[in-house]
């Protein structure tokens, strides 16, 4: 893999100005086919001389805007793998590409998290890689853009990370976690693709297997360099901190530092690598950190990358534009100069030539950046014009949007308009049946009446002819008679019989014309009357003929109406039958829809259904799981109950109560996870839960009621014990009962919680009868104490120095010397002892100062109440030593005391101390100065104390006379009694001496009991008992034993101590 050198600014621009814009449009072609050729959906690696060219543009513009200009464009969404090896060629360009490219890609992180969290919602094996790459790139940007003192490519010199890292602890620690943060990332990314290869079992030569390994080059060379800086960064912790503080980073380190040795190891092993980088080896075991010299031991890992061959298809790029125009023009410039001012003395100076030169490339420069404003401008305004056309497309968008909701509404309005107008429809043509029946009953009566007006007309007329018939007939009567009456003469027979017949034809006309005029007469009022009806039928006819053309009108009104109606029904019948249609086809594809649904939710059920029954059965593995660890936990601290090596363990009835207590409360927690277990079998973490601590805490009242009864009187350790067993028992026997789902549901706490009280109560017994001091009252009191201390020494001094100017008048000679001496040494003593109660009073300030944080002085002390008893506990045996120091060098000086209580009071003033120093030092920082003090102020009052001693010893000697033994005047038998005499008194004071040492014993053992303190001797736990001292042998002087203050619990922190009553 080649390595980008930076190319020189003045080369590059260089150019002439005539073709900086070809020039652009070439080179963003060349980028352009570049990137869509190393960034394509081909499952296989991305050519490095395509890389080379886009990492070679950064280097030309100064930055990755062209890079980025094309890469938004890329359908990253629609392709995993494209995805992939963007996040590849980002990481290339990254690493080798120009700095400001870092800057560059800060303004696309939305864009790189987008796409990420993208894939990552996907179940797509390259989809999962892709967002933990984009994490990574994430992480790599913030981190060099917050210590830009790191280049992307992370190569750096130890005097770079040194500086980096300061001398402030804080930004040294801050760093270090940031690194293993970015060491993190990277191995995840490794162990990731490592994963997919193993199960997809694959051969690195594969295309589809080197696509997914090619990135991990990238990430080879950074480990290796974060390798080196966390080492180094460790040491550096090391040498500032304590080893304890540093533990997590230590457990964190040797973590990564098995990931990133096993990720070598498989990578070196694959032969893609073997051909294209050189990767380091580790060390068999990570760098011990707790040892400063094991620094020189570290060798730095060196990442080789073997230079490659150009291959044959591959084009050198020249980043140079060689050109001879700016070389002739340069030539004409100076010709010019030359002609008109000729050259100075006759030889052409070098820095005119260069004043020329940096001239052009001046200008030249300007040309660029006015070329360069120009085309950011022109693509800002590509840019706007292409957010305007998208607003435009937008804004069309949602008129379109609106446009169909409103032709929604009028197709749904003229729907319901046609509906009620085919009901209107309906209800006009049952109307127009109607009117067209009644049209027709009119025509029908209409018709019949003209028929009938014709008949009477028709009647009327043969009325007429028959009339006019008879007329004519009676003419022609008349005329037959003229002819009678002329032919009379000649027809007479025939006459009288033509009169016969004649007068019955008359007559029957006669009655013919009688009974036609009376039917002429009934004709005429039957045609008047029928004239009348026909006038009025004429009026109603006219009337019915308005009404029927009005009719008629109507009725074409009605026809048009009713064709509109019949064309727009047709219409709305096309359209409905079209609608119907649709939404028969919609109808049944939506039912085929849900009825697959159906088919995949009852899939969905049945799969549910399947994993819930798993889910529940391995809800009750855990279950069984932790019961059987609970199980072994009490089993454990059952068994401990009869281990001889935990018969030295021994602890407080205090510590018995807390973790009493806190058992109790972890069984409530356990009956209620137990009640929602019950419940809903699904939810079993709170009993999980809850079991776990039950089990922890059960287990250690356990132990700390067996510690607990090794100091308790006997018929106590004895309850205690079986108290003990008997609870961890009865735990054992409710944790089988949860093995079984039948018995689960009867499993009770009850049978514990009552063993638990009774172990509670137990302790309560066996606590020692403290101070009874409310926790706000403490700060105030250790205040009281130490003032009332100081003022008891105070006094102390003062009165022996009134006992020192008594005694120098009242004694003198030896009495005077032996009684300055001691009371020299008491002064000294007292001295001592006020220097050592004010150290410890710097040296509690400056404990609550640095312990308080932001809480009161009351706060802290109230937090740490038994560190503030066991401190005011020391300080009033201090003042009490002091008192009782000062009384018995009194009763020595007036020779009404005895020496030995002025021993016994500075070994008690001793012991005072120490236990003073030692509550103090319990909370004290190791290294702090006042400390140091107060122990040297401690080791000064021992050897006061240790001259007082002396002194009253050595003043005892002088003062008291010996009498000188003479035995020379006695006989055998006086000195046989004398000698038997001396042994009964031998005898009677060791005796005496025996009592008194087991009354001491008991004495101190009933103080120790009152004080809270735990007792023990080295051989089995057993109070100390006073042997028989042998004959000759002179006995120690008996001193109380300094007790350290150090229990044998510890708990959150704090040493328990207790305030004693003197």
């Amino acid at each position: 893999m080649n390595t980008i050198k930076n190319v020189p600014a003045r080369v590059l621009s260089r150019r002439g100005g005539h073709s900086l814009e070809a020039e652009r449009e070439q080179f963003d072609k060349n980028q352009a086919m570049s990137i869509s050729k190393a960034i394509n959906t081909l499952e296989a690696p991305v050519k490095e001389k395509h890389a080379r060219r886009i990492i070679l543009g950064t280097h030309h513009e100064k930055g990755a805007f062209t890079f980025w200009s094309y890469a938004i464009g890329l359908p990253l969404p629609s392709s995993a793998i494209l995805s992939w090896k963007f996040c590849h060629v980002l990481h290339k360009v990254l690493r080798d590409g120009h700095p400001n490219v870092l800057q560059d890609c800060q303004r696309y992180r939305s864009n790189i998290r987008e796409t990420g969290d993208l894939w990552g919602h996907l179940h797509d094996r390259y989809g999962q890689l892709v967002n933990i790459y984009t994490k990574l790139l994430l992480t790599k940007i913030s981190f060099h853009l917050k210590h830009p003192e790191f280049p992307p490519g992370l190569e750096v010199t130890d005097e770079v990370l040194e500086k980096a890292a300061g001398t402030d602890v804080n930004n040294i620690f801050q760093l270090t976690v940031e690194m293993f943060d970015y060491m993190d990332c990277e191995l995840k990314l490794a162990e990731s693709v490592f994963r997919q290869l193993n199960t997809s079992m694959a051969v690195s030569q594969m295309s589809a297997v080197q696509c997914r390994l090619a990135p991990l080059i990238q990430v080879i060379q950074d480990c290796s360099h974060l390798y080196h800086y966390t080492v180094k960064l460790m040491f550096k912790l090391h040498s500032c901190l304590p080893a304890d503080t540093l533990q997590g980073h230590r457990d964190r380190f040797h973590e990564q530092f098995r990931s990133l040795k096993s990720f070598f190891k498989r990578a070196s092993d694959m032969l893609y690598f073997k051909r294209l980088i050189q990767i380091p080896r580790l060390p068999e075991n990570p760098p011990n950190f707790l040892r400063a010299s094991a620094l020189a031991e570290h060798v730095k890992p060196v990442v080789v990358i073997p230079e490659e061959e150009a291959p044959e298809d591959e084009e050198p790029e020249n980043l140079i534009e060689i050109s001879t125009a700016p070389t002739v023009e340069q030539q004409n410039v100076s010709d010019i100069f030359e002609q008109t001012f000729g050259p100075p003395n006759g030889i052409r100076d070098d820095r005119d030539l260069q004043i020329e030169n940096l001239k052009k490339e001046v200008d030249l420069l300007r040309a660029e950046l006015e070329r360069i404003k120009l085309e950011a401008q022109r693509y800002i305004t590509q840019l706007k014009a292409q957010i305007n056309s998208l607003e435009a497309e937008v804004e069309e968008q949602r008129k379109q949007k609106q446009k169909a909701l409103v032709d929604n509404e009028q197709l749904r309005d003229e729907l319901e308009r046609l509906q009620k107008a085919k009901m209107e429809g309906d209800k006009s043509r049952g109307l127009y049946l109607e009117a067209e029946k009644k049209a027709s009953a009119t025509e029908t009566r209409y018709t019949k009446l003209k028929e009938k007006h014709n008949e009477l007309i028709n009647t009327h007329a043969e009325l007429l002819r028959k009339n006019a018939d008879t007329a004519k007939q009676l003419t022609v009567t008349q005329q037959s008679q003229e002819e009678v009456a002329l032919v009379k003469e000649q027809l007479a027979f025939q006459m009288d019989q033509v009169k016969r017949e004649s007068e019955m034809k008359l007559e029957d006309h006669m009655l013919q014309m009688e009974q036609v005029k009376r039917e002429l007469e009934s004709k005429k009022e039957e045609l008047a009357q029928l004239q009348q009806s026909l006038s009025r039928s004429k009026q109603a006819g006219s009337d019915l003929n308005t009404q029927l053309e009005a009719l008629q009108a109507e009725k074409e009104t009605l026809r048009k109406v009713v064709t509109e109606k019949d064309c727009e029904l047709i219409s709305t019948k096309g359209l409905i039958q079209e609608k119907e249609l649709l939404l028969s086809q919609e109808a049944e594809k939506r039912v085929k829809e849900v009825q697959e649904l159906q088919g995949k939710l009852l899939e969905k059920k049945g799969q549910e259904q399947n994993l819930q029954q798993k889910l529940l059965e391995e809800q009750f593995s855990i279950l069984q799981g932790t019961v059987k660890e609970a199980e072994s936990i009490i089993q454990d601290a059952v068994g401990k109950l009869d281990d001889p090596l935990h018969i030295r363990c021994t602890s407080s009835p205090d510590y018995l109560v807390s973790r009493a207590q806190a058992a109790l409360e972890s069984a409530n927690a356990v009956e209620s996870g137990h009640g929602r277990y019950l419940s809903n079998p699904a939810d079993v973490t709170g009993l999980v839960g809850a079991l776990a601590q039950f089990a922890h805490l059960t287990a250690d009242t356990i132990v700390n009621g067996s510690a607990t009864s090794h100091l308790a009187p006997t018929d106590h350790a004895d309850k205690l014990t079986e108290t003990c067993r008997d609870c961890g028992q009865q735990s054992l026997d409710y944790l089988s009962k949860l093995k079984d789902k039948q018995s689960l549901r009867q499993a009770d706490l009850a049978d514990v919680r009552k063993i638990l009280q009774g172990l509670l109560q137990l302790g309560q017994e066996l606590r020692p009868q403290s101070i009874d001091i409310r926790q706000e009252e403490l700060g105030d009191m250790v205040d009281k104490e130490m003032a009332s201390t100081s003022a008891a020494i105070e006094d102390a001094v003062r009165r022996i120095e009134e006992m020192m100017n008594q005694a120098r008048i009242e004694s003198s000679g030896v009495k005077l010397e032996v009684n300055e001496r001691i009371l020299n040494s008491c002064t000294d003593l007292m001295k001592a002892i006020r220097l050592l109660v004010m150290t410890s009073t710097h040296l509690q300030k400056e404990i609550v100062e640095s312990g308080r944080g932001a809480a009161t002085t009351q706060e802290f002390y109230a937090k740490n109440s038994r560190w503030t008893e066991g401190l005011i506990s020391a300080s009033k045996a201090v003042g009490w030593g002091a008192t009782q120091l000062v009384e018995s060098a009194d009763k020595v000086v007036l020779h009404t005391g005895k020496y030995e209580e002025l021993i016994v009071c500075s070994h008690e003033i001793a012991a005072s101390t120490a236990q003073l120093v030692a509550a103090s030092k319990v909370k004290a920082e190791k290294h702090s100065r006042n400390l140091g003090k107060l122990q040297e102020c401690s080791r000064t009052v021992n050897e006061m104390a240790a001259n007082v001693v002396a002194s009253t010893k050595s003043g005892q000697e002088q003062v008291e006379d010996k009498e000188t033994m003479d035995f020379s005047g006695m006989s055998l038998i006086k000195l046989k009694m004398e000698e038997m005499e001396t042994q009964v008194k031998v005898l009677e004071l060791e005796k005496t001496l025996e009592n008194e040492r087991l009354r001491l014993g008991e004495l101190r053992r009933q103080h120790y009991a009152l004080a809270g303190i735990d007792y023990e001797t080295a051989e089995g736990g057993k109070p100390t008992v006073a042997r028989k001292p042998g004959t000759l042998k002179k006995p120690p002087v008996a001193q109380k034993p300094f007790q350290s203050l150090k229990p044998a619990c510890e708990e959150d922190g704090v040493f328990h101590a207790h305030a004693v009553n003197f």
